[in-house]
């Protein structure tokens, strides 16, 4: 299996390489060279069998030769024992057809931990091998940073720093961040907004000096093995409710398109998938684009839905090398664009995308109001993002086809948020209960390219 860059100038790569590298040195995004394919007959033996098995079934064609088939079930296994709950992934029944995919009982209680958590594992048992030691430097908006930090710290072939928006993300987000004490693992509060923190780490990506005299290595949603990662809970959640024998449909709140592309992967694998609908909040460029209006940034506007406080969604960078028939040149050229403030898709691409996505928008009031109406009608929780979800999920057209709504955090790390809309204030679970008695350690740092780069180089470890 091999990887190629969404912007064609840079060399293939394995793997593994793919993995340790993150972003291309083109500035493109490595996708597989050709998807694999799964058979209805592949999918139809998935049901019954647990979460750590359907991902070996599923990620298994895109490792190639990294992994023995020993060690990757080792990893699988290491990665998920500490899920809160033994379905990893369980489905929840909202109303009739419609369910509720909870991705929040991995250790910073949000779906990024399904990839991070393997990661993690990936990483050290790689670097391991290779006797050799990376840097990892990511952006968040505030789930991935957590994610990262739980699945990094203490390794000892890593050291981690995480960008996260100073006073633009939750609490416990932050917390989940500063509060460890493994001297390998970096909280960074940057000044400005999640895409400055973004923007800053392709800069540093796209310096070679520096990227290559600090091993510097991401663990973004750029990062492949991040988005294959969540490709299994497609499958998983998609067999429990009748595939491959009935189409299936998803609806997922997203900022950086990571998830929603996890989707389109399952679905070009033969994942029976009807609709991949994508819900954003009031910073809504995404559902802009994909309804015709071109993608053209504007302010980011600060949210009770901070994770998808986005403009400049990286992956989406993927699904248009897609549309544009895998022609690096022409991405190239519309990244180029977008550093200009945008672009506009092509009719034929605008097609293609439109053939796999549907979107929706939700604003402030709307997903105070599916809080609300959520924990009435259901009896469940739900935090702003996936309240996001519900809400655009509940607009689509009805069918007889069942729609899983992607809930990609626990309502505990939104306190403030979900309290105004339902009048509870969710407790974090038992294992967290200390969090907001645990000593910070951060640093906060200007969005100044060499004031990062100064601080990362003075505090890895030889």
């Amino acid at each position: 299996m091999k990887y190629i860059s969404t912007r064609g100038q840079a060399p293939e790569l394995t793997f593994e390489d793919a993995m340790l590298t993150g972003l291309a040195r083109d500035g493109g995004l490595y996708v597989p060279e050709t998807i694999p394919q799964l058979s209805s007959n592949d999918i139809k033996a998935m049901a019954g069998k647990s979460y750590e098995e359907i991902a070996f079934q599923v990620m298994r064609p895109f490792v190639g030769d990294t992994f023995s088939d020993d060690d990757f079930q080792g990893i699988i296994e290491r990665a998920y024992k500490g899920f809160g709950h033994a379905a990893r992934a369980p489905l929840v029944q909202l109303d009739h057809g419609h369910y509720l995919l909870e991705l929040f009982h991995g250790p910073t209680l949000a779906f990024k931990d399904f990839a991070m958590q393997l990661i993690g594992q990936l990483f050290q048992t790689a670097l391991s091998r290779r006797n050799e030691r990376v840097t990892i430097v990511g952006a968040t908006s505030g789930d991935t940073g957590s994610a990262a930090i739980e699945a990094f710290r203490g390794l000892d072939n890593v050291d981690v720093f995480i960008m996260y928006p100073h006073g633009r993300i939750s609490e416990v987000q932050r917390r989940q961040m500063t509060t460890p004490s493994e001297s390998n693992v970096h909280a960074l509060a940057m000044d400005g907004d999640f895409d400055d923190c973004q923007a800053r780490l392709k800069d540093m990506f796209n310096d070679f000096e520096f990227r290559d005299g600090v091993r510097l290595a991401g663990v973004n949603s750029i990062n492949w093995a991040r988005v294959l990662a969540q490709v299994v809970y497609y499958f998983s959640s998609a067999v429990s409710v009748g595939a491959p024998d009935r189409k299936v449909s998803f609806t997922v709140p997203t900022g950086n398109f990571g998830d929603i592309f996890a989707g389109y992967i399952a679905k070009r694998m033969g994942l029976p998938i009807d609709r991949l609908v994508v819900a954003t909040n009031q910073n809504d460029i995404l559902h802009r684009c994909l309804s015709g209006q071109g993608y053209h940034k504007g302010e980011t506007s600060p949210s009770i839905s901070p994770s998808m406080d986005i403009q400049v969604s990286s992956n989406f960078e993927r699904a248009l090398f897609d549309a544009y028939d895998r022609d690096g040149n022409a991405v190239s050229q519309l990244m180029d664009e977008l550093k200009q403030g945008g672009f506009d898709v092509s009719q034929g691409a605008m097609e293609v995308l439109q053939s796999h996505f549907v979107s929706g928008r939700a604003s402030e009031e709307e997903t105070s109001s599916t809080i609300t109406e959520t924990l009435k009608t259901s009896g469940e929780l739900l935090c702003p993002h996936s309240a996001i979800g519900v809400k655009v999920a509940n607009d689509q057209p009805a069918s007889e086809t069942p729609m899983i709504t992607l809930a990609t955090a626990h309502p505990a790390k939104f306190p403030d948020a979900v309290e105004a809309a339902s009048g509870i204030r969710p407790p974090l679970p038992a294992r967290m209960a200390d969090l907001y008695e645990r000593d910070e350690r951060v640093t906060r740092i200007a969005n100044n390219l060499d004031a990062l780069k100064d601080h990362i180089k003075g505090n890895i470890r030889q």
